[in-house]
């Protein structure tokens, strides 16, 4: 570790001139000194010397040598303490375009995002200028690091000590190894280009580290050997948002690392799941400004979810607190420092406790990084970093006088200057005046007004004088009033004014407090306990979220046509009882008196639609960085707050597969969800889920369309190479895995492997019936077989291929002619292929068609004069036989998951509605209820509007109002998240 004392002997050449230590003692006293957020003592004095803190309390018997400061009426604090910054560090420059699949760097870890032995000393240079910045804001201590790559190398503790060198500011050289999910700016190599490869670089980064602790490797690798030489550092993981701080969570959760993640101001959305995480967030406040909304057009544009932010973000500190989340706070991602005061003021207006804000600012990060015995507080041994400041630091009228870092001075306002901010009125030669001064204990400025006419105005104050001097209000003159006045009386000042012709006048100004203010001021007492309004959060917390999450009920749908999906066929006039989320009873007069009776006369009742090809509900689709990526999986990116979930629940959907894109031949695995929509991301995920992979086909592997296309494979013959060499390799890890030898431990050759032995399920972006017999006999050759060809519009033409090898088809309904290799596609597909024997489904790959999707499957009943029960199956059973699910969902069955809809006509007709969508007996779409929410939605916007317009009146300032676009991702959809 590499570390300097903070007050060592100082034996260093130095050219800078001769040096002289202060060595006398130095007491502060009659002061409120807050030794600790839970230690206040009043009129007490603090004793430092040689930068540290020697005694505090009441009475202290002070040695002679010392220098007394009387801080009457004042108030000390501990320096405050920001852990995540870059401060010293310059920015990253950006290494070149075009892709790089090698690592360019030998003697370190394949991965040249992979950095641990980055050393942030190495690229640190003191800057005094943003000191001086942060010095007024009352910090005294930063750790900075080097922001580069998603694992960035040790941090530093820095002492903003402008008077020393950095023998002294440097209290730790070594004290975090930090991470993130983005990639280095300064190399081009390709992978990961996705938030789930990252996830997957950092989990096999772990294994390969904790391979090579144990001796396993011949060779040095220089990251793995800093990797594992940090790991008794604080670990911190820049996040950036509640959801990737659950990311980061699972991955550390993995590999028993629990770090301290840098949050994004949105924990306050899943305040339970962030809690169970054990992490201590370290927390920026960069609270949005309120919307322009003067404009309704513009206004109607704003999404509640927005909108929402807006008002909850500052009341997200209060909760954590709340729910005993610890967390720090950080000037990180403030793209002003000047800004953290007032926020950090609204925070505390919200409800932040000010114990708990300067704990987050003091002894949280102290404690974090290790040096709570010389950081956080003023008790003896400490360092003597600490605050001088009028009276409660959490005040906005509060000044902060000076910031003392190991017991250097750095003035930021003079404390002996009086303070005589306020509004004045006077008269003078018969007219009235109204005078604003503000910044009078730093940098004065004045503005004059007569007759609603402002006055130019020039200011100067030093020492119990004001000297101003204005323009007469007769514009028509260039003539000029000058004042000279005392503040010593009191609130009011008093003096000379000159009049342009030499007459001299007795100046005398009222100080005022206007009705307004003393009004506003009045009601700030009076509600000074109570939080202002915040918008409800929901769940998810946004438009259409529950207020409370629902639960399932016992329901019993009386008289329905119960499309059953099994051997009974069709059922007329029948009951269906729903029952401890599972479907309990189907007949006729059935009862339940623990029910809610639900009339279905002249409606409908299926099983919930299956999607077995979507790209909802993620965050990222592609991990392209590699020709084959089974490390990744979709499971680690579910969007829990994607609204085409409920977009799809409204369409009848209850269940999907989200699959990888089609950037690569091998892609990522899947997530099979049901869509409970408002619940937490991996509650979606089916319990005992069947394990599936993307692989795919066709133009888009080879890269046909692709602008830079230097990657292999480049060509169909080549991508057949690619599944050979993969599996040939994952056969040779298998023999190896199975020997009962030690093994590396590769998360890419265990998926391969769970494939050659029957684990897990391919699902495969397909078109061209070349490239289809070509994969069937791949497996055939390595002994398995392909379980889905999604897609497959070429299907019709091997459908009796496909049947021979027990494939199944998943295919758009009509889809034709929207690329090259899809010239041969017919709407009769589905049909050829269900006559021919193949499990037939119909699937989406689209966010708007996955809301029809039993139109969609209606299209067969025309094309091809497939069965109206069978077309229904192509959306419900057969989709649940291709995903191995069809003993829980799929068809209405006693005993299997009460996945239900309730249609309003007939299911495959154009005019049904889905009047109820529910799974496992919790009815997560009510179109009933949805007339509700609307009408809430309006409501609620229209508050929130309102409020936006207040403080825009009140002259705060405001943001534009810009529309956005939610992207909707397909196969071909590319992941720019993780991109500094």
């Amino acid at each position: 570790m590499c570390s300097f004392s903070l007050f060592a002997q100082d034996y260093f050449p130095s050219n800078s001139g001769v040096k002289s230590n202060n060595s006398n003692y130095m007491a502060f006293t009659n002061a409120k000194i807050y030794v600790s957020p839970t230690e206040v003592i009043t009129n007490g004095t603090l004793l430092i010397k040689d930068g540290k803190v020697v005694s505090v309390g009441k009475s202290i018997n002070l040695p002679k040598n010392t220098t007394k400061v009387d801080l009457s009426g004042k108030s000390i604090y501990p320096s405050f303490i920001d852990m995540h910054t870059t401060f010293g560090v310059a920015k990253p420059k950006r290494g070149g375009n075009g892709p790089q699949y090698g690592a360019s760097r030998s003697g370190f870890y394949w991965n040249d995002h992979i950095m641990p032995e980055q050393d942030v000393m190495a690229n640190f240079e003191y800057d005094a200028k943003s000191a001086s910045e942060l010095h007024k804001l009352g910090f005294g201590v930063v750790n900075t690091h080097y922001p580069d790559g998603i694992v960035r190398g040790t941090g530093a503790l820095i002492a903003l000590n402008n008077d020393a060198d950095n023998s002294l500011r440097v209290v730790d050289g070594e004290t975090t190894q930090n991470f993130s999910f983005r990639k280095s700016v300064k190399s081009r190599q390709s992978y990961p280009s996705s938030i789930m490869g990252s996830m997957a670089l950092l989990r096999q980064m772990y294994d390969d580290a904790k391979w090579y602790a144990a001796g396993n490797v011949d060779t040095k690798d220089l990251s793995l050997e800093a990797l594992n030489g940090n790991k008794n550092l604080l670990q911190i993981f820049e996040a950036g948002s509640r959801a990737n701080l659950l990311r980061a969570d699972k991955v550390g959760d993995a590999h028993n690392v629990q770090y301290a993640i840098v949050g994004g101001g949105d924990e306050y959305e899943r305040i339970n799941d962030v809690k169970a995480t054990n992490a201590t967030v370290i927390l920026p406040i960069d609270f949005q400004l309120a919307y322009d909304v003067e404009n309704p057009f513009l206004a109607s544009t704003l999404s509640l979810s927005d909108m929402r932010s807006w008002n909850q973000e500052p009341h997200n500190p209060r909760l954590l607190a709340e729910n005993g989340i610890q967390f720090a706070l950080t000037t990180h991602g403030l793209k002003s420092k000047k800004s953290f005061k007032s926020n950090l003021m609204k925070a505390i207006e919200s409800g932040l406790s000010k114990e708990k804000a300067l704990e987050a600012l003091t002894i949280v990060p102290a404690k974090l990084l290790g040096k709570s015995n010389v950081l956080g507080t003023l008790k003896p041994g400490s360092y003597a970093n600490f605050l001088i400041a009028s009276g409660d630091i959490f005040e906005k009228k509060t000044k902060l006088y000076e910031n003392w870092v190991q017991g250097m001075q750095h003035i930021i306002t003079n404390m002996n200057v009086k303070d005589i901010d306020g509004d004045y009125n006077f008269k003078l030669a018969g007219n009235d005046y109204k005078l604003n001064i503000t910044g009078s204990t730093s940098k004065t400025k004045a503005k004059l007004e007569s007759k609603d006419k402002s006055l130019g105005t020039k200011i100067s104050y030093s020492g119990d004088w004001v000297n101003l001097t204005f323009k007469t209000a007769d514009s028509t003159k260039k003539e000029f009033i000058r004042i000279a006045a005392n503040t010593a009386n009191g609130d009011n000042l008093s003096g000379k004014a000159i009049m342009p012709n030499g007459a001299e006048y007795n100046f005398f100004a009222n100080k005022e407090v206007s009705e307004a203010m003393a009004k506003k001021d009045k009601m700030d007492k009076k509600t000074s306990d109570d939080s202002p309004f915040m918008s409800p959060i929901t769940y998810p917390n946004l438009a259409y979220g529950f207020t409370k999450k629902p639960k399932a009920e016992t329901l019993l749908f009386k008289n329905a046509t119960v499309w059953t999906n099994e051997s009974e066929g069709i059922l007329e006039n029948t009951d269906v009882l729903i029952k401890n989320g599972k479907i309990a009873q189907i007949g006729k007069d059935l009862s339940d008196r623990s029910a809610k009776v639900i009339d279905a006369q002249g409606k409908h009742i299926t099983a919930g639609i299956i999607d077995e090809h979507s790209h909802i509900a993620a965050a990222s689709i592609n991990e392209g960085g590699h020709n084959s990526s089974a490390e990744v999986t979709i499971e680690d990116v579910i969007d829990d707050e994607d609204v085409d979930i409920y977009r799809n629940l409204a369409g009848g959907v209850t269940s999907i597969q989200i699959l990888h894109g089609s950037a690569n031949p091998i892609g990522g695995r899947s997530a099979i969800i049901k869509l409970k929509w408002g619940e937490s991301a991996n509650d979606y995920i089916y319990d005992n889920s069947p394990k599936f992979i993307k692989f795919a086909l066709g133009e888009n592997v080879k890269q046909s369309r692709s602008r830079v296309n230097s990657r292999f494979p480049q060509s169909r013959m080549g991508v057949e190479q690619v599944f050979v060499d993969y599996f040939s390799r994952a056969k040779a890890y298998d023999q190896a895995k199975k020997s009962g030898k030690p093994y590396r431990k590769d998360t890419e050759m265990e998926v391969l492997a769970e494939i050659l032995n029957g684990e897990r399920f391919i699902s495969c972006h397909s078109y061209v019936q070349s490239e289809i017999n070509m994969l069937m006999k791949v497996a055939e050759q390595f002994g398995f077989r392909v379980n889905t060809f999604t897609h497959i519009l070429e299907g019709y033409k091997v459908a009796d291929k496909m049947a021979e090898h027990g494939v199944g088809g998943s295919t758009f309904s009509d889809w034709w002619a929207y690329k090259y290799e899809v010239n041969d596609a017919i709407p009769f597909n589905a049909a050829i292929m269900h006559n021919a024997g193949v499990t037939v489904a119909i699937n989406s790959d689209d966010a708007e068609m996955s809301r029809r999707l039993n139109q969609e499957a209606a299209k067969s009943v025309k094309y091809g004069g497939v069965s109206e029960e069978d077309a229904l199956k192509f959306v419900t059973l057969n989709p649940a036989k291709l995903l191995h699910l069809d003993d829980r969902v799929g068809s209405l069955k006693v005993g299997k998951d009460a996945d239900v809809v309730l249609w309003s006509d007939h299911p495959l007709s154009i005019y049904a509605k889905a009047e109820k969508t529910i799974i496992e007996g919790v009815t997560y779409f009510d179109l009933e209820k949805d007339k509700q929410m609307r009408e809430a939605i309006k409501k609620e916007k229209s508050e929130l509007i309102n409020r936006m317009l207040q403080d825009k009146n009140k002259g705060l300032k405001t943001q534009p109002v810009k529309k956005k676009e939610k992207k909707l991702l397909h196969c071909d959809s590319m992941d720019n998240h993780i991109h500094n």
